[in-house]
C-alpha cells in the first residue's frame, strides 16, 4: 500500500503535512469517497502529535477534500480544491440542469468510445458490469453506487480525449454528489442494468449512434427516478 510522506521537523510541522496529505489524495492515495485510517493509525504513521494532525485535518476539511462525519470518521469528498468547488457548485444547482450537463459529457464520451475503444478498455467494462450485477444481486447499495460511477469513467476513458477525461474526473463526483445515486427500486434497478449492457454492446460493436442513445437513455432514466432523500449528515 502507497504510504504518506512524514513531515520533515519544522516550524512549519502541520503545513507541511497539510500538502503531504493533499498530495497522498491528489494521488490516489486515499480515493474520493473512502474512509481516511483512524486518528490514532496515521499518529503512529505520521510520527506527529495529535494537535498537529487533528490541524491538518481541519484545514483539509476547510478546503473541501475531506468531511467529518459524526460517529462515523472522516471520508475524502474530492481530489483537489477544484473538484471540491465543482461539488459545491453542483449541488447548489437545479437539478435539471446537472443532469444536462451529465447527457452532454456522457453522450458524447460514449459515441467516442464506440469508435475509439481498445481491446483492454472493452473487457474492463464487460468486468465492471459483472461487478455491477454481483453488488445489485447482494443488495448492496454502496458497492453498486461505486461500481457504476467505476463504470462511467472508464466509458469516458475509453473516448481516448484526455482534455474531457481531465474535466471528467472533476466533474463526476460534482455530478454524482448532486444527483444523490442511482434509481433503486426493483424495476428501475432492473433497467439501469439493461441499459448498461446496451451501452457496452454497441462500444463493443463501435456502433457510435447506438452508444450515444444508451448513454442519453441512462441519464434519462435518472431523470425520471428522483433520488431518495439523503439524511442529514449522511
Amino acid at each position: 500500500m502507497k504510504r504518506i510522506s512524514t513531515p520533515r521537523r519544522t516550524a512549519s510541522l502541520s503545513s507541511q503535512l497539510v500538502d503531504n496529505l493533499r498530495s497522498h489524495i491528489e494521488t490516489g492515495g486515499w480515493p474520493v469517497g473512502t474512509r481516511i485510517p483512524p486518528e490514532q493509525a496515521l499518529i503512529e504513521e505520521l510520527g506527529v502529535g495529535r494537535s498537529t494532525l487533528r490541524e491538518a485535518l481541519g484545514a483539509l476539511v476547510h478546503l473541501g477534500l475531506l468531511e467529518a462525519r459524526i460517529g462515523d470518521g472522516t471520508y475524502v469528498r474530492a481530489s483537489s480544491e477544484l473538484q471540491s468547488v465543482m461539488v459545491r457548485r453542483a449541488s447548489s444547482a437545479q437539478r435539471d440542469n446537472v443532469l444536462e450537463l451529465r447527457t452532454v459529457l456522457e453522450e458524447y464520451a460514449s459515441g467516442a468510445a464506440a469508435l475509439r475503444r481498445s481491446e483492454d478498455q472493452l473487457r474492463q467494462l464487460r468486468e465492471l458490469l459483472a461487478d455491477a450485477d454481483a453488488a445489485c444481486a447482494g443488495e448492496d447499495l454502496s458497492a453498486a453506487r461505486n461500481v457504476d460511477a467505476l463504470f462511467h469513467r472508464a466509458v469516458v476513458r475509453a473516448s481516448g480525449n484526455d482534455l474531457l477525461i481531465e474535466v471528467y474526473d472533476y466533474l463526476g463526483t460534482a455530478l454524482t454528489s448532486a444527483l444523490g445515486g442511482l434509481p433503486w427500486d426493483a424495476a428501475g434497478a432492473e433497467v439501469h442494468a439493461g441499459l448498461h449492457r446496451r451501452l457496452v454492446n454497441a462500444i463493443e460493436a463501435q456502433d457510435e449512434s447506438g452508444a450515444r442513445d444508451a448513454a442519453a437513455a441512462i441519464v434519462q432514466l435518472t431523470r425520471d427516478h428522483e433520488a431518495p432523500p439523503v439524511a442529514e449528515g449522511q
